[in-house]
């Protein structure tokens, strides 16, 4: 850790990672195999993190392996169309019907960000509806009131985002339908695009409730906004059609990111043909990338969804999460400690608070002490848990029951040594 501060900020390339808001330094990896992650100094750990989620089949799946190498065989990088960035566009068409068209990029920020480009250019609006917690990336006009490390770390914003970028940026509560209503209300005629995710896991697992998302459904369309679903961390993990597929919402735009690499980077956003002709070079919206579309991450993607064909991975992935949700439930239910658990499928956080965690104003109102305490345990008996109370852990295919239970196991331990 010594020799990474001294060349790299905090010494780390994203700042979850730095385990600041938990205390301590986290473990350096040396080797990843299955649901378990190996440190410098061989120490073995139950991967809860999976790479903030791309991991789905976990680590090198043999499938994933045999692409890449297959790939990397032919050529690295093309400069030009291959035919496995058709296959793949083709294959989330098909799992994903809502995305008639794709642009493949190189991480879910530039997805994003591109997807908001997208929707002025074609509205000729300014403003976007974003919601407090929901990280959209690193984007200047997408910082305002975000959750994942910009919520960990206890910054409003960033400095050298200047104040007029995110002017035209709206921020609501995730969850309020009263306060969405009367916005459109009253500048509804004026707003672009309402982007959100559709299950928030950037201020810790927040799902949304009945009757949410069709409501800026209705209304994008009423007030003629367009709808974007940030499914970056959701897409081809919760079902495979993503959770607009378990919430029955279709949106005009989708950004995606994580499982469609298969554990290398990637983004992507899609949407209706007729508004996806809108980029350069059918239209005149611009948008580029230099490795878009790496053959590397398009082989790596495709192996990864190739073994998400049918629901049997995520009926799988359901009985995982459903006993690890009990197990854990169990515990806080044991030492009589408040505790909240909010799960969809693979995706799961734990919050020590007595109240409902529905937004970010009610997750960041968790005991964070007691977070770090408990996450500190956790490490110490070979867990690895995202270190910040506001990202989601996940699952994986490779995790067995056997692997769910020590992590119940250690839980149990590191909240009993954590209480006073």
């Amino acid at each position: 850790m010594e020799r990474a501060e001294a060349v790299l900020p905090g010494g780390v390339n994203s700042p979850v990672r730095s385990f600041r808001s938990v205390g301590g330094s986290p473990p350096f990896f040396a080797r990843a195999q299955g649901a378990f992650l190996f440190d410098l100094d061989h120490n073995r750990y139950v991967d809860m993190v999976l790479a903030y989620g791309p991991l789905i089949l976990g680590h090198l799946h043999p499938s994933v392996v045999e692409a890449i190498r297959t790939q990397l065989e032919q050529g690295e990088a093309m400069g030009g169309p291959t035919l496995p960035e058709v296959e793949l566009a083709e294959r989330v068409h098909e799992y994903m019907p809502s995305v008639e068209m794709l642009r493949l990029v190189n991480s879910g920020t530039e997805a994003t960000m591109s997807a908001i480009r997208l929707a002025r250019g074609i509205t000729g609006r300014s403003l976007i509806l974003k919601f407090a917690g929901c990280y959209h990336g690193h984007a200047d006009a997408l910082l305002a009131e975000s959750g994942s490390g910009l919520a960990t770390l206890a910054i409003p914003g960033s400095p050298g985002v200047p104040a007029g970028t995110v002017a035209d940026t709206l921020v609501l509560p995730y969850n309020d339908q009263g306060a969405v209503r009367d916005l459109f209300a009253q500048r509804g005629d004026g707003i672009a695009a309402v982007i959100v995710e559709p299950v928030a896991g950037n201020m810790g697992v927040v799902p949304p409730r009945p009757g949410f998302l069709p409501l800026l459904r209705e209304l994008t369309e009423r007030h003629g906004s367009l709808l974007i679903l940030d499914e970056v961390m959701t897409g081809f993990r919760l079902a495979r059609g993503g959770a607009q597929a378990i919430y029955q919402v279709v949106p005009d735009l989708t950004c995606l990111g994580k499982v469609i690499g298969g554990g290398l980077p990637v983004g992507a956003f899609g949407g209706r043909a007729d508004l996806m002709r809108q980029l350069a070079p059918t239209g005149p919206i611009y948008q580029a990338g230099t490795l878009s579309g790496s053959p590397l991450a398009v082989a790596a993607g495709l192996a990864a969804l190739g073994q998400l064909s049918d629901e049997r991975p995520y009926t799988r992935l359901e009985a995982l999460g459903a006993r690890l949700e009990q197990g854990l439930r169990q515990v806080g239910k044991s030492v009589g400690i408040p505790m909240q658990i909010n799960r969809v499928g693979s995706m799961l956080t734990f919050f020590f608070s007595q109240e409902e965690v529905v937004d970010y104003g009610s997750a960041a109102g968790s005991d964070l002490g007691l977070f770090a305490s408990v996450h500190r345990g956790l490490i110490e008996r070979g867990v690895f848990w995202p270190p910040s109370q506001f990202e989601s852990s996940f699952l994986s295919l490779a995790h067995d029951e056997a692997a769910v239970d020590l992590v119940v196991a250690a839980f149990a331990e590191a909240v009993q040594a954590a209480l006073p």
